[in-house]
């Protein structure tokens, strides 16, 4: 390992908070990471990081360091993708990151399809509901529900996504029809659920136009959207849902939209994320047939919900 590569893995270390977490990055032992810094020390001749027997501080000439290794990693990133620009032929290994659901039912279609195409591109599919540093970990793509926190990402709109409100027949036959938001109230919800986000309550438009908030009651709390759908199906619970979870192959002719009069806001769209605007041949290729079998301007998850047009006062 060189120089270079040392001052990397340094950087490694620093972003990922330990030197165990960044041996699970590199995929290799933690003594390896241990012993390249500290011949990166011995090269540079000044001591990098102060180190105690669980945790570890930048030193003021560490940190100089963890700059410049930033700053060379960028410039390492953007003379590959100028090489690759210049290939003929789409080839490599594609990282993507994305949300499972994304992951499954959107995106696992187009690699397929992609890699008949284009067979020298390899492709890594990391599915994950938590936010990944890109940079840092090295994915290319990320799709993801929301515009990304990170500014300095570039964030590109693939399909629009709205809010329905959804139970069976059975549940309510057994519970009631609800005809206004606060019937929702007493009415057994399941609801989305992870370390990052609970969903607690219901947003939607009044009759004066101004935004409010309904909230509800779960009984069953999930971090699996197939798992939910499953719930509602049971006869159990109602649940919002944005339309994005009825891909293809999930069924929606059993479900009963709940409240069809009432304004729903647009929930968060689904979006590209990528590190730079100047993208590899087999990256931007990628972006390209996803965007398409998504649908721009429609995106395919409206065309399998019946009148979704007529429901909620689409805009």
């Amino acid at each position: 390992m060189d120089t270079t590569s040392r001052l990397i893995l340094l950087l490694d270390v620093v972003e990922q908070g330990s030197f165990a977490k960044a041996a699970e990055l590199r995929h290799i032992d933690r003594s390896v990471v241990s012993k390249q810094v500290s011949k990166l020390e011995d090269d540079l001749g000044v001591r990098l990081l102060n180190r105690t027997t669980r945790s570890f501080s930048l030193t003021a000439a560490g940190a100089e360091m963890v700059k410049k290794a930033a700053e060379l990693r960028l410039l390492l990133q953007d003379t590959v993708q100028l090489a690759e620009n210049y290939h003929q032929e789409p080839r490599g290994l594609l990282r993507i990151t994305a949300a499972s659901f994304i992951g499954k039912h959107y995106l696992l279609p187009v690699i397929n399809d992609f890699q008949k195409r284009f067979p020298q591109v390899s492709v890594e599919l990391r599915l994950d509901d938590r936010l990944v540093d890109m940079i840092a970990e090295g994915f290319d793509l990320a799709f993801r529900v929301g515009e990304p926190r990170d500014s300095s990402l570039i964030a590109r709109k693939v399909g629009r996504n709205r809010m329905l409100i959804l139970a069976t027949q059975p549940f309510i036959d057994t519970f009631g029809e609800p005809k206004t938001m606060a019937d929702l109230a007493d009415l057994p919800a399941a609801a989305y659920s992870s370390a990052h986000f609970r969903h607690e309550s219901i947003h939607y438009i009044d009759e004066d136009g101004e935004p409010q908030e309904q909230t509800i009651k779960p009984v069953f709390r999930a971090n699996d959207a197939e798992i939910l759908i499953d719930k509602v199906l049971s006869h159990t619970a109602f649940f919002s849902a944005p339309t994005f979870l009825f891909a293809d192959d999930i069924k929606i002719d059993q479900l009963v939209p709940l409240l069809t009069h009432v304004q729903l806001p647009e929930y968060k769209s689904v979006y590209a994320v990528y590190p730079h605007r100047d993208l590899p041949v087999r990256t931007r290729l990628f972006l390209d047939a996803a965007r398409h079998y998504i649908g721009d301007p429609i995106p395919r998850w409206e065309r399998n919900i019946p009148n979704l047009e007529s429901l909620y006062q689409a805009q």
